[in-house]
């Protein structure tokens, strides 16, 4: 019977992911976006028939999420290969927008590496036998403040090499691009490095470099021209520390993806090659594009080329990638029935959690999240427990189960769902004197230190609801609550979700409090489920 209802439980679950956003038409095409989520600043690599992508996560934690592919179109979280960030005091607070920034990831001699930035601490890099980990703790390989977006590349003489880009913000400089050398383990710079391009003239804001050795040239594959604007460039040369060619390789053109960004070159078992981007989409976060990409005089177009200039336009719908098979439809995770003894990889708290946040409780298959005080805030934005995940579609729809049991000797304590961004709302249970209330929240420029606007949609309220937000369009929300599941009453206001620092908005869960004593208030969620 267990065995029944877990396989109506993952079937439910497919379902479900799949019916919110599917790039594979079923047809042999694919339509971009292939992940409508925030997975920015994104680099894969090809191990064998398997494809890894890995992305930037800033302050969120677990961080450096990895997801898998087998045919580059359908893609699955597969782990995270940061549990937790570093320095550990540091991020126990929220730190919107700093922490892991982009990163890039390898297999070199029978190990994967991840090497990131901190863009207040330096560039870190990480091992493992198997992308699933257990992970390295990190390995610091350069430290300073704007080092930013480092990729490494192993050349056949044994040397080895990091390339990276610097931030304006910390380093007071940027749009320029230099490469240093490392020890043969890649655990450590050797010198001060060298300047291979300054993109002040011809390309401000250049970042994001990935580097690559194909017959006899290095390639630095960056984008320029600023995120929501700007271009895919490609620079060339002979040696390695240049000089370098340079090569707009794509543009938007008259294509609507703005951008087009940061990404990776792959190629298939086949010898097809094909390049990963993100497209900046405001509240929805930089999502994941998929662009053909061939090789002409020893230069990468990326893209449709339809005048023939070398530079391509990205495509909408393509056909899929040719790996040699036919593969099933696989979505990264959304729903969450909790019922396993983990959360589910979709989830990530706004600071380094603490163990008594949150229990998995597999035999009631619920998430109890335990109230905590947090120093001094003065709104939601800058609490740390607040667990999270990203906007998985255009158009969705989250329902909650939940049940509320505060603690008797504590007001103001209070737990629900919301949607967090620079502004933020949300539908929650508040314990008062005189009892329970079901209210809704909004906090405008919440990152400025803003106070809530709170309003009571029911007074004695009842202990257990179905709590839920409908995501339109233009990232309009709408509120609504449920007694029995079934009939649900509006919220009177929609709310517009915002942007966060460098990302865009998510949607989750929090369970907080005012006061410290003893002991705290609960909030119990039976299934988070994610519908059209």
């Amino acid at each position: 019977m267990k065995k029944t209802l877990l396989l109506l439980t993952c079937l439910f679950t497919w379902q479900v992911n799949a019916q919110v956003w599917s790039p594979d038409n079923g047809d042999g095409t694919y339509s971009n976006p292939i992940i409508h989520a925030d997975y920015s600043d994104p680099d894969a690599i090809r191990v064998g028939n398997d494809f890894y992508m890995v992305s930037s996560s800033f302050e969120d934690t677990p961080g450096l999420p990895i997801l898998h592919s087998k045919d580059l179109v359908n893609w699955k979280i597969l782990a995270h290969a940061l549990p937790r960030q570093i320095p550990l005091g540091h991020f126990s607070k929220t730190q919107h927008g700093n922490g892991v920034w982009a990163p890039s990831m390898r297999f070199h001699q029978g190990e994967f590496y991840i090497y990131y930035p901190d863009p207040d601490f330096g560039i870190y890099v990480l091992k493992a036998k198997n992308p699933a980990g257990p992970w390295s703790e990190p390995v610091l390989v350069e430290g300073g403040k704007g080092l930013i977006d480092p990729c490494p590349l192993w050349d056949e003489d044994g040397k080895t090499y990091l390339v990276h880009a610097y931030a304006g913000s910390r380093a007071g400089i940027k749009s320029i691009i230099v490469v240093k050398q490392m020890n043969a383990e890649g655990t450590k710079v050797l010198d001060q490095g060298k300047l291979v391009y300054d993109g002040h003239e011809l390309d401000p804001t250049i970042e994001g470099p990935k580097f690559y050795k194909r017959n006899g040239y290095y390639y630095i594959f960056a984008p320029a021209g600023g995120v929501p604007t700007g271009w895919q460039l490609v620079l060339r040369s002979k040696n390695v520390y240049g000089p370098y060619e340079r090569k707009v390789v794509m543009e938007q053109g008259k294509s609507p993806t703005n951008g087009p960004h940061q990404g990776a070159w792959v190629d298939t078992p086949t010898g097809e090659h094909w390049f990963l981007h993100f497209q900046d989409k405001e509240a929805y976060g930089r999502i994941v594009h998929l662009q053909p990409m061939v090789w002409k005089n020893d230069w990468p177009v990326i893209g449709l080329d339809a005048d023939g200039d070398g530079k391509g336009e990205p495509v909408l719908r393509y056909k899929k990638p040719n790996v040699g098979q036919t593969l099933p439809v696989v979505v990264p995770a959304t729903s969450d029935e909790f019922n396993e003894t983990n959360l589910g990889l979709q989830w990530q708290w706004m600071a380094n959690p603490k163990a008594t946040w949150a229990f998995m409780n597999p035999t009631k298959g619920t998430l109890r999240l335990y109230s905590d005080k947090t120093d001094s805030i003065p709104n939601l934005w800058f609490a740390p427990n607040v667990l999270l995940q990203k906007f998985p579609a255009e158009e969705f729809t989250i329902t909650t189960k939940v049940s509320f049991q505060p603690n008797p000797k504590l007001e103001n304590e209070k737990a629900g769902l919301t949607i967090m961004g620079f502004s933020y709302a949300n539908i929650a249970l508040k314990s008062q004197k005189s009892g329970l209330s079901l209210v809704y929240t909004l906090c405008k420029d919440a990152d400025k230190r803003a106070v809530e606007q709170e309003k009571v949609l029911v007074t004695n309220a009842s202990n257990s609801y179905f709590l839920r937000v409908k995501v339109q369009k233009g990232g309009i929300c709408q509120f609504s609550y449920s007694v029995d599941g079934q009939l649900f009453t509006d919220v009177s206001e929609t709310f517009t979700a915002e942007v966060g620092r460098w990302k865009g908005a998510k949607v989750g869960l929090f369970c907080t409090r005012q006061t410290q004593i003893n002991d705290a208030g609960w909030l119990d969620v039976d299934w988070f489920r994610v519908t059209k």
